[in-house]
């Protein structure tokens, strides 16, 4: 599954670029998420509690980047598994652009696929859940940033 999207976020783009590899705040804002350590040179690894449909997982997992290029975009690359629940893999090309403002429009491209007992729940219902879990993000992303940048 793909899904796309932009968000306009109310601070300069070396700050979202800051936020963006800043293990604290994307802590912060994955939904479920009970531990993150790590950083962008070695890679991420988190701890994520969900319930997708019926299925109520933890899903241990790594988060590498790669094609740094700062503080413009970055690819990243992630898997979970979540035991029986099955597992998660994807992908997510974020990019930075100045906005006319002094703000920064973030620009992502998620690709995504799962296995085991979530991918027997169906498209519709998969597909749903990750737009929503994707849309949480970034919106809560957005959040952290510009209430940070606010009281600078």
């Amino acid at each position: 599954m793909e899904l796309t999207g932009t968000r306009l976020i109310n601070a300069d783009r070396a700050t979202v670029w800051a936020h963006l590899n800043a293990a604290e705040t994307l802590m912060a804002c994955i939904p479920g998420c009970e531990e993150l350590t790590g950083n962008p040179k070695d890679g991420f690894e988190a701890v994520v509690k969900q319930k997708v449909g019926p299925v109520k997982a933890t899903f241990k997992g790594a988060v590498t980047l790669s094609d740094i290029n700062a503080p413009h975009s970055y690819h990243l690359h992630g898997e979970g598994k979540g035991g029986v629940a099955g597992f998660a893999k994807g992908s997510a090309f974020v990019t930075l652009t100045d906005g006319e403002n002094g703000d920064t429009l973030l620009t992502y491209d998620v690709k995504a696929r799962v296995g085991g007992k979530l991918a027997q729940l169906g498209n519709r219902i998969i597909h749903g859940f990750a737009k929503k879990m994707v849309d949480r993000f970034f919106k809560q992303f957005q959040e952290v940033v510009e209430d940070q940048n606010k009281s600078i």
